[in-house]
């Protein structure tokens, strides 16, 4: 029963209304949980397609003056030049890619998508860029990549992953500029299908178009299959 109460409370799911032929792992972002994000993506859900939030372990946050609370990895600093925490960052990369093999399980690499929004996001880019095979997609919200000093000699990208990233022009956590950094430098590993899509008066949160657009993208990437 431990077991059991243990993996209920690491995912979210929300289960597929028809034949699951896809899945969306999408990782919420510092101090938050998946239970929030599984609302908004009940709204544009598609029929074929399971939906898995997991919830971030609660830890003590540098940044937030040691204060624990539901983080990926540790965070020192919200810019391009900050420390990072690299041991931090590949272990839990470790954890989603071992999330992703449990779910190929089900359904191809090809037809899973990765995300997340903020902190969530950065460790998805970081995991999809260290990942071997294509996946079905990258979805990245008002974030950024980590150690990105580390590529291209840690990158194993499929440049075939199609990739949305979206960012709030008023962002004030994580700024836009930051972003668009982010997505220059994913577009210069030669990902042709990487869509970097701006919405003016956006602070560090979700908007009904962004959601709108994330409908759009996932309908076309992971259409239904027999």
């Amino acid at each position: 029963m431990l077991n059991f109460m243990s993996k209920m409370a690491a995912n979210h799911i929300v289960k597929a209304k028809a034949k699951h032929t896809a899945s969306v792992i999408f990782l919420h972002g510092l101090g938050d949980n998946g239970y929030g994000w599984s609302a908004g993506f009940e709204d544009i859900q598609e029929p074929h397609i399971k939906y898995i939030f997991p919830n971030a372990p609660a830890m003590p946050v540098t940044l937030n003056g040691g204060f624990m609370m539901p983080s990926w990895f540790d965070l020192y600093s919200l810019t391009p030049t900050g420390k990072e925490d690299e041991a931090g960052i590949k272990k839990a990369a470790d954890k989603l890619k071992d999330l992703i093999k449990e779910e190929e399980k089900l359904v191809p690499s090809d037809r899973i998508v990765i995300g997340g929004f903020s902190q969530g996001g950065a460790l998805s880019m970081y995991t999809a860029l260290t990942w071997e095979k294509r996946l079905g997609g990258l979805l990245v919200l008002s974030s950024w990549l980590p150690l990105h000093k580390s590529f291209p000699q840690a990158l194993k990208w499929h440049s075939g992953t199609p990739v949305l990233q979206c960012h709030g022009e008023a962002d004030p956590m994580v700024p836009f500029t930051f972003g668009k950094m982010s997505a220059e430098l994913m577009k210069s590993f030669s990902s042709t299908n990487h869509e970097f899509k701006t919405y003016p008066g956006l602070g560090h949160s979700s908007s009904e178009q962004e959601m709108l657009d994330i409908k759009e993208w996932i309908k076309k990437i992971l259409p239904p299959k027999d």
